[in-house]
């Protein structure tokens, strides 16, 4: 009995460590911003600051578009940054833009 406990006791320690270690590898990805020289960043056409979008190399940028106004921004609007489901939930800039820009409902 004294043998079974002890494994129990290890495993649930193992799981817990596994479990603390995923939430804070998570939370560190979530805080970490995307910068414009990213790869996926570029391949987006992403910038923090959308007003220096390309408009001639991205035709459906329109002004005033923002990554606060899409529905892919998980954060307020009047934030200055809230994470984003096509960077992996990085931190876009609440001004920024990309390509994958698509109006909230």
């Amino acid at each position: 009995m004294t043998n079974s406990r002890r494994i129990f006791f290890k495993q649930s320690l193992s799981c817990a460590s596994a479990l603390s270690l995923l939430a804070v590898t998570s939370a560190a990805q979530a805080q970490s911003a995307v910068l414009d020289a990213d790869p996926q960043a570029m391949a987006l056409g992403y910038s923090a600051d959308g007003s220096k979008t390309d408009a001639k190399r991205y035709p459906n940028y329109v002004a005033g578009r923002s990554c606060g106004g899409c529905v892919l921004y998980q954060g307020k609007p009047s934030d200055s940054s809230g994470s984003c489901a096509v960077f992996g939930n990085k931190l876009v800039a609440s001004k920024g833009w990309c390509s994958a820009w698509t109006q909230k409902a």
